[in-house]
């Protein structure tokens, strides 16, 4: 695969288990070393440079650890150390805006508090690149919501974020481009709102009285699997849903409700896409 990410912007990396968004986080990090091929990051190459290029990002792999007994302050305090920042940096802010426990030993907080700490971990020095495998795993809706501000906030800053995700939702709200990979392969790079059109919807039309709408719709472009039955007909579309909401324009419609696709959708999309290419 072939990607650049620049200052400023929050960049998704997309795709199911084991299509290697770990490994390629692993091999950006000098964690993995690539058999062929090379990675920079600020101009740096990944493994000659790994040092130089730890000190200016923030990493939050899918799961951490510093052993069960240490606290979130003390693995802040030696991430600090190791970076030369004076003090903790932003991470008693952090902790406040997050309710973290920064005293309490890591292996007795639940997996979301324990990501809460990983987060802060991550950002507390105010790092150039922000590199974040599943960062909200764990997370109550309310913390959900704290991390995309604190992305927006890192975004503003002139921070580039590298955020790997399952949850679409998160990923349509903070990114401005993604990439969606299968099989250690880049299958296509493509800005959050191209990403969106292209995605399959399900639509359920209710009408005030029956009406045969189904050939009609069928003729448009892009739908599929229209099933009518009595004034409720069901169809997919791909991309844009304007064609379809004109046609209906001639009905009386008394509902109209259009399911937002899943990332796995997503995915099909493409995937489907590649396999006719071939």
């Amino acid at each position: 695969m072939t990607l650049s990410v620049v200052a400023g912007e929050v960049f998704g990396f997309l795709g199911p288990n084991g299509a290697g968004k770990t490994t390629t986080i692993r091999t950006l990090l000098d964690l993995l070393h690539p058999t062929s091929g090379s990675a920079r990051l600020f101009g740096l190459d990944s493994r000659r440079d790994s040092v130089a290029i730890r000190a200016r990002l923030g990493n939050l792999p899918g799961d951490f650890g510093n052993g069960p007994t240490a606290s979130g302050r003390e693995l802040i305090s030696l991430l600090a150390s190791l970076r030369g920042v004076a003090g903790l940096g932003r991470a008693e802010e952090l902790a406040e805006r997050f309710r973290a426990d920064l005293d309490r030993p890591l292996g007795q907080l639940s997996r979301g508090n324990r990501q809460k700490i990983g987060l802060i971990s991550a950002t507390f020095h105010e790092p150039e690149l922000l590199i974040l495998d599943e960062p909200t795993s764990g997370l109550d809706p309310l913390m959900q919501e704290e991390f995309l501000a604190l992305v927006a906030e890192e975004r503003e800053r002139g921070c580039a974020v590298f955020l790997s995700s399952h949850e679409l939702d998160e990923v349509e709200r903070v990114c401005d481009r993604v990439a969606i990979v299968r099989g250690g392969r880049l299958i296509a790079i493509e800005r959050i709102a191209d990403l969106l059109g292209k995605a399959r919807r399900k639509l359920t039309i209710e009408l005030a009285e029956e009406a045969d709408v189904a050939a009609e719709l069928r003729a448009l472009p892009g739908v599929s699997d229209v099933e009518s039955r009595g004034r409720r007909t069901t169809l997919t579309v791909a991309g844009d849903i304007d064609q379809v909401v004109k046609a209906l324009a001639a009905h009386h419609v008394t509902d109209l409700e259009a399911t937002h696709p899943s990332l796995e959708e997503v995915f099909l999309t493409y995937y489907r896409e590649g396999e006719e290419e071939r």
